[in-house]
């Protein structure tokens, strides 16, 4: 589903990522961890074609993405859920999430809001359809910004630490919903420093530092026998 060869991202003269190889299978559940400033964010964001590539390819479903066509694949295959919700406060609930789809894909609107009242109800939001995100918690927002993604119907779904902007009472709640997602054959990646939910949803893991993927592997290579000695000093601090 995603083929990634020899991507390079630069900043001006800063170069956060220094070369990347990555594929994706369909269906398949990625889950990427590392430090602070090691271009996770960046990889995922050069993946569903928000930030153009310096150097290197990014594939999607066979259709290499370039300046020309990146916003028209990220709209065909790929929704993403942000760290800040990026939810629109003066539209409701139910307005946030039809937007894109009748904007974007022509979805007639009484379709895009019966879809978009299915999603609210698989996040147990459905009554909160009506209001405006601004008198939500942080963790019911983030969920409707799930339901929003769904509600594109495309078959991948990236989550850039989902769980990061929130207090840690409301983490579970979010947590929660995308474990039932991952039982599903939505091609899921997801940027996370919540490793009971690599551990339970992954199907791959792998480690990013300074740029680079230093390892990759099962959920039970990470967690029981990573090789990599700056693996190791990572799950160390994290897991304690």
């Amino acid at each position: 589903m995603i083929q990634i060869n020899n991507l390079h991202k630069n900043f001006g003269n800063l170069e956060v990522l220094k070369g990347i190889d990555l594929h994706v299978k369909k269906g398949e559940k990625l889950v990427i961890i590392g430090p602070s400033g090691s271009g996770k964010s960046t990889l995922i964001r050069c993946m569903n074609g928000l930030e153009p590539v310096s150097e290197g390819t990014v594939t999607i479903d066979g259709k290499p993405m370039n300046q020309k066509n990146r916003a028209g694949l990220n709209r065909e295959y790929s929704s993403m859920v942000f760290q800040q919700f990026n939810l629109y406060p003066h539209l409701t609930v139910l307005d946030n999430l039809t937007l894109a789809p009748t904007r974007l894909k022509k979805v007639p609107k009484k379709e895009a809001e019966e879809l978009a009242m299915e999603n609210l109800k698989r996040v147990g939001l459905a009554h909160k359809a009506n209001v405006y995100p601004t008198t939500l918690s942080g963790g019911q927002q983030q969920r409707i910004a799930i339901a929003r993604a769904l509600t594109m119907k495309n078959p991948i779904i990236y989550f850039d630490e989902p769980t990061s902007a929130l207090d840690p009472e409301m983490v579970k709640e979010v947590l929660d919903i995308m474990v039932e997602l991952g039982k599903e054959e939505i091609t899921m990646v997801t940027v996370t420093h919540e490793m009971g939910f690599a551990k339970e949803v992954a199907d791959r893991v792998i480690f990013c530092d300074e740029g680079k993927i230093l390892e990759e592997g099962t959920p039970e290579h990470f967690f029981e026998n990573p090789e990599q000695e700056r693996t190791k000093a990572f799950l160390s601090k994290i897991l304690r």
